[in-house]
């Protein structure tokens, strides 16, 4: 019966141990982002907290979320809304929500007037963005850490406080990526 139990809590704390582990890598991977970011450690937790107040507004009102996909994404209390809605009413009323927020110091509201896109589209949109984050990790002289890279049916919104030759160097790199239709610059320039 010992033994038993001996092997038990062995067992345990094998899969607790690897639990902490994972917890750890995580932790220092998000430590090194943020290290590396050039906003301040609050800002980070404020555009965090401002996505996800948008999202749940957008969530709990029913006429906005039955009828249209919608992403938001902050960078320095700069809002990029994104997504389909089908009549410009709605597309107003879900960037006079975003813009109550607290926070928010200007937002970009490039939501179009149609259906919600199919999880196809979505896809492939989802593909350019990391084909893009992938080469600009490979681009010297350019932080992938602080460009946000967006992609809505084909266009690449970027975002991020970044030099102009960072920008000019990293929109090469875009423009030449299969499938970007349009780049869309929202960046904050350091110089």
């Amino acid at each position: 019966m010992q033994k038993h139990k001996l092997i038990l809590l062995i067992l345990l704390s094998t899969i607790l141990l690897q639990g902490c582990a994972a917890a750890v890598v995580t932790g220092a991977a998000t430590g090194a982002t943020v290290a590396a970011d050039r906003r301040t450690t609050g800002t980070v937790i404020d555009d965090q907290g401002i996505e996800f107040k948008a999202s749940r507004a957008i969530f709990t009102n029913k006429d906005i979320y039955d009828q249209s996909h919608i992403n938001v994404t902050s960078y320095n209390g700069l809002v990029l809304i994104t997504g389909e809605t089908p009549t410009e009413s709605l597309k107003q009323q879900i960037e006079s929500i975003v813009k109550s927020l607290p926070k928010v110091r200007r937002v970009f509201n490039e939501v179009i007037i149609a259906a919600p896109s199919s999880l196809p589209s979505r896809s492939s949109d989802t593909w350019i963005t990391s084909k893009i984050k992938t080469k600009l990790t490979a681009e010297k002289g350019v932080n992938p850490l602080n460009i946000k890279v967006v992609t809505e049916h084909g266009v690449v919104y970027l975002m991020g406080i970044i030099s102009r030759a960072e920008a000019d160097q990293a929109i090469l790199v875009i423009t030449q990526s299969a499938g970007v239709q349009r780049v869309v610059k929202l960046f904050e320039y350091t110089d």
